[in-house]
C-alpha cells in the first residue's frame, strides 16, 4: 500500500513539476514542493497505521486558558 502512495505521489511530480520548471515558475514549484512534502508526511503514517495525534487536541489545550479567561466574572 505504502508502495501505491509513493507511486501516487511520484506520477504527480512527474506531471506537474517538468510544466513549472519549463516555465520558470520557481516560486510555485517551490509551494508544489512544500505542499507535496505535507501531503506525503501525513499520507504515509496513514498508511502505515500509525494513531497521529488530534490537531484539535492542541488547538483546545493552547486556547482554553483563553477561553476560561473570557468566561470569568470580571468587575470593572
Amino acid at each position: 500500500m505504502i508502495f501505491l502512495a509513493v507511486l501516487v505521489f511520484l506520477g504527480i511530480i512527474l506531471f506537474e513539476a517538468p510544466i513549472l520548471v519549463k516555465k520558470k515558475m520557481w516560486r510555485e514549484l517551490a509551494a508544489f514542493a512544500v505542499y507535496l512534502g505535507v501531503g506525503m508526511a501525513l499520507i504515509i503514517p496513514q498508511v502505515l497505521d500509525v494513531d497521529l495525534p488530534r490537531p484539535a487536541a492542541a488547538i483546545e489545550a493552547l486556547f482554553k486558558p483563553l477561553v476560561e479567561w473570557l468566561k470569568a466574572d470580571r468587575l470593572y
